[in-house]
């Protein structure tokens, strides 16, 4: 598998069950919009085989009750069934908003997510602002990542194609400032036996799954030939490449 040969180590498919054997293991997903789903998934993911798993919790419509049960469940699944459940930040759930995820640490300080912050990048467009001033409070979160998902966005659009490791326009250097962060925060908190997988996430414009296409709209298509803008294999790797070079930085810093 070309994955294996370049160096890769695990993939992540939200219907594991459809990939061929191969040497990589599997992290798997969930979404949990009511408590009892939390530890079904932890038990039907561990039985599975899975390493882990990354959830989308809630609709982001919750109210503060709502969220401490679904966040209060995760916790429990995870610990009752010795399992890894992190909730991601992501658009249309619980953590969509910056400020009610922190306050969600606040009152459990156990949980742990996986940063997709892409979504916060654009869906609060975080350039409007002192956004050095809202790294630092996003701190306790880069504190308790344990899992990476790997895409880089601007204000306006939360995923586009990169010019290379070197690039270096500004919303680049936002997002590596946020991924040092996470890194530097998962060294310092983690656990001895813990592992922080980055995981590149590059969707496409369109996805077919059992015969139903779904619009996702994220790499974007020329008019006319319907290509997308980026090859999603090459940009993986640029991602890579620059997830590496922050923990570098950290390293010899």
């Amino acid at each position: 598998m070309a994955l294996h040969k370049a160096g890769v180590v695990s993939i992540q498919h939200p219907f594991p069950q459809m990939l061929p054997p191969s040497p990589l293991t599997l992290t798997g997903m969930g979404r949990v919009d009511a408590p009892d789903d939390a530890d079904r998934i932890a038990k039907e993911h561990k039985e599975q085989g899975l390493v882990c798993t990354t959830l989308h919790v809630g609709s982001g419509l919750e109210t503060d009750d709502q969220i401490d049960q679904l966040v209060s469940a995760v916790i429990e699944a995870s610990a009752k069934r010795d399992y890894p459940l992190f909730i991601e930040t992501h658009r249309a759930t619980t953590t969509q908003d910056i400020r009610r995820t922190l306050d969600m640490v606040e009152r459990f300080p156990d949980v742990r997510f996986n940063a997709d912050l892409s979504h916060w990048y654009t869906g609060h467009e975080m350039t409007y602002g002192d956004i050095a001033a809202k790294f630092n409070a996003m701190q306790p979160v880069f504190d308790r990542v344990r899992y990476m998902h790997g895409r880089i966005g601007t204000p306006c659009c939360a995923q586009v194609a990169l010019t290379g490791a070197s690039d270096d326009r500004e919303f680049v250097g936002h997002f590596r400032e946020m991924w040092r962060r996470c890194m530097q925060g998962f060294s310092s908190t983690a656990e001895p036996d813990e592992v922080l997988p980055f995981a590149p996430e590059l969707l496409p414009y369109e996805l077919d799954v059992g015969g139903t296409t779904h619009k996702l709209y994220y790499m974007r298509r020329f008019s006319g030939s319907g290509a997308e803008e980026s090859d999603r294999w090459e940009q993986a790797f640029v991602l890579f490449e620059i997830a590496e070079q922050c923990w570098r930085e950290l390293s010899s810093s």
